[in-house]
């Protein structure tokens, strides 16, 4: 969702930058381990063995009442409206009060198939979210694309067995170590195709 569908990024480096400054932790060490992994992993990372529940609380509490500057990724609205009738998920790092939040700040529908942190016991990079929402879709791991912004989140979507497709909206093209790379959504055309989708791709590896 952050950074794949929704623009949230003023909303998120507002947030750790707060908590990061309790701890004297730079900003910038937080978001290089942050990006696609869920709250409680990041602050258990900085902080190990801490009780982390009053800040992540706290944290939650912040970001659903933050939502300025949320917008949605180029060309997701387009993508978005062609799945409807069709088989799409939402995974995400994010609870699912903060993930509602976004996508509606955004302007994006809710999913039928949404998978938060809440429905997890291991977040991304391990693949327990997303093999949950195709099971969820009633669709075979290896015939679903995953779209990601980060590291964890591709590795996450490839241990799953499903193709990933790397947005560079959030981190570098080596940091998504992803094979297929796109800018946004406007290089992804979705075309519905029986009961599924043709997709149609702008590959930068072979473009500039």
């Amino acid at each position: 969702m952050d950074g794949t569908l929704v623009d949230s990024t003023a909303v998120v480096e507002r947030c750790w930058e707060h908590w990061g400054r309790q701890y004297g932790i730079p900003l910038t060490e937080i978001l290089r381990f942050s990006h696609g992994r869920p709250t409680l992993a990041t602050m258990e990372h900085f902080r190990p063995g801490a009780d982390h529940s009053a800040d992540a609380a706290d944290m939650l509490r912040s970001e659903v009442a933050d939502r300025s500057g949320i917008v949605a990724v180029r060309g997701a609205h387009a993508a978005v409206l062609a799945c409807v009738g069709r088989p799409w998920a939402v995974v995400t790092s994010a609870p699912r009060e903060l993930a509602e939040v976004r996508l509606k700040a955004a302007g994006l529908p809710i999913p039928d198939v949404m998978v938060t942190v809440e429905q997890v016991h291991r977040g991304k990079p391990d693949p327990e979210g997303f093999l949950k929402a195709a099971e969820m879709l009633g669709t075979p791991p290896e015939q679903c694309i995953a779209f990601e912004d980060t590291g964890p989140g591709v590795e996450a979507a490839r241990r799953a067995g499903m193709h990933a497709v790397g947005l560079l909206t959030t981190v570098t093209r080596e940091e998504l170590g992803c094979d297929c790379v796109i800018r946004d959504f406007t290089d992804v055309r979705l075309t519905a195709n029986g009961s599924g989708f043709l997709v149609d791709i702008y590959d930068l590896r072979n473009h500039t």
